[in-house]
């Protein structure tokens, strides 16, 4: 099973009952390119039908310029909390404004200064 993200190719690599681990073209031994997609299903109560919860996992080894090592690992790390019921077009939604924001280039700018506010 392959997963695509950005014209990228990701191999399914290792597997868990509720997690697929993944490597991309650039993976070795020595440098990381990998993807992860896990999932804890929802636990429901009496009163409450329970929260599916869902990660994305990104980590990529790169050259580093003007730090003290030569290479470093970056990681990006989405987790969703999404309540049992929730309708098909509330997850479009967050999906579309997540995507938006983090493909600006507000948001660019703000990961690459480290800060929270303009």
């Amino acid at each position: 099973m392959a997963l695509t993200i950005n014209a990228k190719t990701y191999s399914a690599d290792s597997f868990g009952p509720n997690a697929v681990g993944y490597v991309g073209p650039a993976h070795t031994a020595s440098v990381k390119d990998t993807v992860r997609l896990a999932r804890t299903p929802a636990k429901p109560s009496t009163a409450y039908s329970g929260t599916n919860r869902y990660q994305l996992k990104a980590s990529r080894t790169h050259t580093l310029t003007g730090a003290l090592t030569t290479t470093g690992d970056s990681v990006a790390d989405l987790g969703f909390n999404l309540p049992m019921g929730i309708a098909s077009a509330d997850v479009d939604a967050l999906c579309a404004d997540l995507g938006a924001y983090i493909a600006s280039a507000e948001f660019k700018t703000l990961l690459k200064a480290m800060t929270i506010s303009k």
